[in-house]
């Protein structure tokens, strides 16, 4: 639960480096936490639009937009490549591969973005 908060304080940080470990449970409390308003949202009874989106699920998008591409961006700084390597995710099909790729890959040492995370104690 600290690395959704952690990431969450650094809500407009889009320097430095984020490990996959950092990456990978700031993307599995989200999707936790899309499941639970989701189910919250069905108990309520609130209407959801032809999206299967609703107020709940909206507005949490809406408010860890920034934390999720901060953390993206540090995650693509920690394996050696610009920040701007996000938009390939406009590309469809192909672009979402290989940004999965990218932040599938492990760290590479000392970089232009700083040193590696790994090796900086916690």
């Amino acid at each position: 639960m600290n690395w959704y908060f952690d990431v969450l304080k650094k809500y407009f940080v889009f320097s430095g480096r984020a490990r996959r470990k950092e990456y990978w449970m700031f993307t599995l409390f989200n999707i936790i936490a899309y499941i639970l308003l989701t189910v919250i949202a069905m108990v309520l009874g609130m209407q959801s639009n032809k999206h299967g989106l609703n107020f709940l699920t909206g507005l949490y998008s809406l408010l860890v937009f920034l934390p999720s591409l901060g953390v993206t961006v540090r995650r693509l700084h920690d394996t050696g490549r610009s920040g701007w390597w996000v938009l390939i995710s406009l590309v469809p099909i192909i672009g979402g591969i290989v940004l999965l790729v990218f932040m599938l890959l492990d760290s590479t040492g000392s970089n232009e973005y700083g040193p590696n995370p790994k090796a900086v104690p916690a």
